[in-house]
């Protein structure tokens, strides 16, 4: 999910600098563009917590800042596995960082309405109902289980992250004409090759 304070055009994803000094080299991953089977399957659920997990962790933390978003979800970086990453602030808190390791939504109450994007189809956005609360329980990238409430930006956060562990991308949440415009636009730019 693309941070909200940004213009609607989309960051490109080929940068390579994160707006932060990470303290390792961190992998900058491409984001996975709408119409890649793998943003429309289920994820698999994480089972193994390891270096390798935390690792993974963190370059999608790294993927997201590259791209100025506030949410990144594995398939979005073409990995059908069930975990997310969620830091509201685009990295000015790190303690704000919330990996989400199979995760589920347990609590929903409320309803707003407002703009959303999405990094895997750059350059588009439409309203979305949401719950103004949600509560989340996850794992983290140790393996420690939790549960997290969120509320307006990181509420909507969780529930657009979770919807991607799904396959659910938040184009299905519109209506079916902005859907369908939506689609024929970016049909447009597969065949002009800037998609």
């Amino acid at each position: 999910m693309p941070d909200k304070s940004t213009s609607s055009e989309a960051p490109a994803t080929a940068a390579i600098e994160t707006p932060q000094a990470p303290s390792a080299a961190r992998k900058i991953y491409p984001i996975v563009k709408y119409g890649d089977p793998v943003l429309e399957k289920p994820g698999a659920p994480v089972k193994i917590f390891d270096a390798e997990l935390e690792q993974l962790a963190e370059d999608m933390f790294a993927s997201m800042y590259a791209a100025q978003g506030v949410g990144l979800a594995a398939p979005q970086i073409g990995k059908s596995l069930r975990i997310a990453v969620v830091d509201v602030t685009a990295g000015k808190n790190p303690e704000a960082k919330i990996v989400l390791a199979n995760p589920e939504i347990i609590h929903a109450e409320g309803e707003v309405r407002e703009e959303e994007g999405c990094l895997s189809v750059p350059g588009f956005r439409g309203y979305v109902l949401r719950p103004q609360f949600v509560t989340v329980k996850a794992q983290n990238a140790k393996g420690e289980e939790f549960e997290i409430r969120g509320e307006n930006l990181l509420a909507r956060a969780f529930c657009h992250e979770i919807d991607h562990l799904n396959g659910i991308l938040f184009l299905q949440h519109l209506s079916m004409l902005k859907r369908d415009l939506i689609r024929r636009r970016i049909k447009k730019l597969r065949k002009q090759g800037e998609w």
